[in-house]
């Protein structure tokens, strides 16, 4: 089998950049002032409020509850664009209308590794398997590219499907490449092609899914491209990233509480007990966001017009204002409102989705979101590398050997 390479005339590095030249005074160089040692700068535990990067990918907006994507309101991205408009759109700054993103075929050495997987792999951990095998195969050099994106981005879906299948005890399904991403996606889970409103919902849910600034699987995806290491590895890194249940399982656990509480007129009751025991209510509160997330509002819209899911959708706009209710009344000093994930499980259960694939297809959202910050954080080319605080013991001998 031969193998491919991805933009092979980008094997040479690009030499690295002039220094400076130094300032000097009466024949000697001007040394600059050290740095203020780690102990006296700030500290922030989880980098909050540190700015670690430019960007010009996306803008969140969280004290107002704007999502701009390129400077484009993320409500208007899903009412008047597709998951493959708005990729573009991320990639290269330009709104195109005839942008168009199919699903690919999975590379034999991708599907070969698919079939060797146990059948209790985790989804996550196949997606990340079939990602770290094309890039394998593809070998894309650094500094990655649109094309690489487009690529690998069109291939993943497939790949997800084709495990889901196999551990199933199905054969994968080729790809219809008639359809859009997400809809192809859903064609090759279940093998044939799904209705239009499902297909519609789930390009939605997409492109909410695909951008949200400088998030931990995003900033792991920036970190690994400042080495000047590969997509591959980038993206394997940010889903590693989004598999911790604290980044991208939140949907799921939203599905699982809002079965718990079973029909609205329990909600009440429910809620109060769980505040009452500290526990944490899913799909509200936003470590951004101090408003209604606008990814939430695009969402409830989109699934409002899913009508073989009234049902599901009674309950979770009924358990949605109960809760916003309670909370004002019991946290009337702290700002708690709907967040994405809260919508994200009512469309990705009604397109019918096992829950054990919404952090995968997450994923396969932010695809076009981390590989458009890689090709960013390429273009300035500069190592992310922060400082620690040491808070270790203070200098001391090693004991000699014959001492304790």
């Amino acid at each position: 089998m031969t193998t491919s390479n991805i933009d092979s005339t980008e094997t040479s590095r690009p030499p690295a950049p002039a220094a400076a030249p130094r300032a000097e005074t009466d024949g000697s160089a001007v040394i600059a002032a050290p740095k203020a040692s780690t102990a006296e700068r700030p500290y922030s535990p989880g980098l909050e409020g540190i700015i670690a990067a430019e960007t010009a990918v996306g803008f969140v907006d969280g004290a107002n509850g704007r999502l701009l994507y390129r400077g484009y309101p993320i409500g208007q991205l899903v009412e008047k664009g597709t998951y493959g408009r708005v990729a573009e759109l991320l990639w290269t700054g330009e709104w195109r209308k005839t942008a168009k993103l199919v699903p690919t075929p999975v590379p034999e050495p991708v599907m070969c590794a698919l079939y060797e997987l146990p059948s209790h792999t985790h989804p996550m951990d196949a997606l990340r398997t079939a990602v770290s095998v094309w890039g394998a195969w593809r070998r894309p050099h650094w500094p990655p590219t649109v094309d690489q994106a487009r690529e690998l981005t069109a291939m993943a879906p497939s790949a997800l499907a084709a495990f889901h299948r196999l551990r199933n005890g199905m054969e994968p399904v080729p790809p219809n490449t008639k359809l859009s991403l997400a809809g192809g996606f859903l064609q090759q889970l279940t093998g044939t092609d799904p209705d239009p409103a499902s297909a519609r919902a789930l390009d939605a849910y997409f492109i909410v899914g695909a951008e949200h600034g400088l998030n931990a699987s995003t900033f792991t995806c920036r970190v690994i491209i400042s080495t000047r290491s590969d997509l591959a590895s980038a993206v394997c890194g940010a889903i590693g990233a989004l598999k911790g249940p604290l980044h991208g399982g939140a949907p799921a656990e939203v599905v699982s509480q809002l079965h718990e509480i079973g029909s609205p007129d329990r909600a009440e009751k429910w809620v109060r007990e769980a505040i009452a025991r500290g526990d944490k209510i899913m799909g509200f509160g936003h470590r951004v966001y101090r408003a209604y997330d606008p990814r939430a509002a695009a969402l409830r819209k989109v699934a409002e017009g899913m009508s073989d899911m009234a049902e599901w959708l009674d309950v979770a706009v009924k358990v949605e204002d109960v809760v916003l209710r309670v909370f004002g009344e019991l946290k009337p000093d702290r700002v708690i409102k709907t967040n994405v994930e809260y919508y994200a499980a009512a469309v990705l259960q009604g397109v019918g989705l096992p829950v054990d694939l919404f952090p995968p297809t997450f994923a396969l959202a932010r695809m076009a979101g981390w590989s458009a910050h890689a090709i960013e954080q390429a273009s300035a080319d500069k190592l992310i590398r922060p400082d620690a605080r040491y808070v270790g013991p203070a200098e001391m001998d090693v004991p000699s050997l014959g001492g304790r």
